[in-house]
């Protein structure tokens, strides 16, 4: 019944889904107020120059470009090749296709900007093959639901806990490898942490590991939201082979301005709403030390 239900949804036309959309704004916002404290707390921390009324513009801005979100997701099944093309443009493709043309995988580092959710199945559509890295869900329902949703077009699912045995089974299989790296590392002291929007932050290292054992170029891509479900995509090289001049962490670095950058561009577009900041550098520092002691 529930994946009839999203079926239904997804054949609705966009100015319906639209109006669907504006009307999940005000519930998020008004009536169960989703994760508001969390936001709130987030902008105040990350935007300690902005006043408070800059502060509330983005956050309203965030709801409605949630909702959206979530219609466009439950839209993508249903999308047309020639609909999602025009819906999202890539700028520079010519950036990543002499990697691809010469047989390498090319490593994306995503984030939880605009509609990450389009992007590995407008890639596909654009004759960039593409891996999508998620964390499975525990609820097995939502599991098959979201990886229907990510294989649309072509676009590979892969859970994160495979990655590495899908690298190495694939590693002469040119394609996009896309994870989205600001997500929450699992185990912060294994993290690198460095300054991110004014707060200490920690970020996963498994980007920069997989780049460097592999000899994987790297990129970042930015999402910019052009106008009501309209997206432009630009590809940013972070490096490539050989990372032997790179510092350890050096990567991350270079992710983390490029994302500072794209955040103060459009704040509103960006995911407030995960608890970023929940963990504090100074309860792992010990840990930390006695880790790399060993």
């Amino acid at each position: 019944m529930g994946l009839l239900l999203f079926r239904l949804l997804s054949r609705l036309p966009f100015p319906v889904l639209h109006g669907l959309s504006d009307i999940l704004y005000f519930l998020l916002a008004y009536g169960i107020r989703y994760r508001r404290r969390v936001i709130q707390t987030n902008l105040a921390q990350a935007f300690p120059e902005k006043t408070p009324a800059e502060r509330q513009a983005i956050l309203s801005g965030f709801y409605r470009n949630f909702a959206d979100l979530i219609v466009e997701t439950l839209k993508l099944p249903d999308l047309t090749a020639d609909d999602l093309r025009s819906r999202t443009l890539f700028t520079n493709p010519e950036a990543v296709r002499p990697y691809l043309s010469a047989g390498k995988p090319v490593l994306i580092m995503a984030s939880h900007q605009c509609n990450w959710e389009w992007a590995p199945s407008a890639a596909v559509l654009n004759g960039f093959p593409a891996d999508a890295v998620y964390k499975t869900l525990e609820n097995p329902f939502f599991e098959n639901v979201v990886r229907q949703i990510r294989a649309t077009f072509g676009a590979k699912p892969v859970p994160m806990q495979h990655l590495l045995r899908d690298v190495v089974t694939r590693r002469n299989e040119p394609r996009l490898i896309a994870l989205v790296a600001d997500q929450m590392p699992d185990v912060p002291e294994l993290a690198y942490w460095t300054s991110f929007l004014h707060q200490e932050t920690p970020f996963y290292t498994g980007s920069e590991r997989l780049a460097r054992r592999y000899n994987l170029p790297v990129f970042f891509i930015e999402m910019q939201r052009t106008r009501r479900s309209h997206y432009e995509l630009t590809f940013h090289q972070l490096a490539e082979p050989p990372y032997t001049d790179l510092p350890e962490g050096g990567l991350i670095d270079r992710y983390r301005d490029v994302l500072e950058y794209t955040i103060r561009k459009a704040p509103s577009d960006w995911l407030w709403s995960h608890k970023r900041w929940k963990h504090q550098k100074e309860k792992y520092e010990k840990l930390m030390g006695k880790i790399s002691r060993k």
